[in-house]
């Protein structure tokens, strides 16, 4: 990947074990991976991020403007893979209807990550 790629950051709630758990098993199936970061230990103002947008959602960040979160967030960094497989999941996932049923089932995760049972050996790789 690019320089370009290699500035994007991922940020997320490193106090939610369902959280790192998603965070490492991209780690460990996606051939790229942008920078990850808890919000709880980053500046978010030098990266342009409230307190409020992050406790809320995922948060992809970069160059360009690039500033998504929640299901797109996801999809643009699957979007973002050198497999085409991936790159082809992520295009769908930024589609109408499809982007809808993706950002309604994040929410969905999101409102009760809290709840979802993981195992201790997968939140911390």
């Amino acid at each position: 990947m690019g320089d370009r790629e290699n500035q994007i950051l991922l940020v997320f709630d490193g106090d939610c074990p369902f959280c790192q758990m998603c965070v490492n098993a991209g780690r460990r199936v996606l051939p790229y991976m942008p920078a990850v970061r808890a919000w709880q230990f980053l500046d978010l103002d030098a990266v342009g991020l409230t307190r409020e947008e992050v406790a809320t959602s995922v948060r992809l960040v970069g160059p360009r403007g690039l500033h998504a979160h929640g299901a797109r967030a996801i999809a643009l960094m699957l979007a973002l893979q050198p497999h085409p497989w991936w790159r082809a999941a992520g295009r769908v996932m930024l589609t109408p209807p499809v982007s809808w049923l993706a950002e309604a089932a994040y929410r969905l995760v999101a409102r009760y990550r809290h709840l979802i049972p993981v195992p201790a050996s997968m939140s911390s790789d």
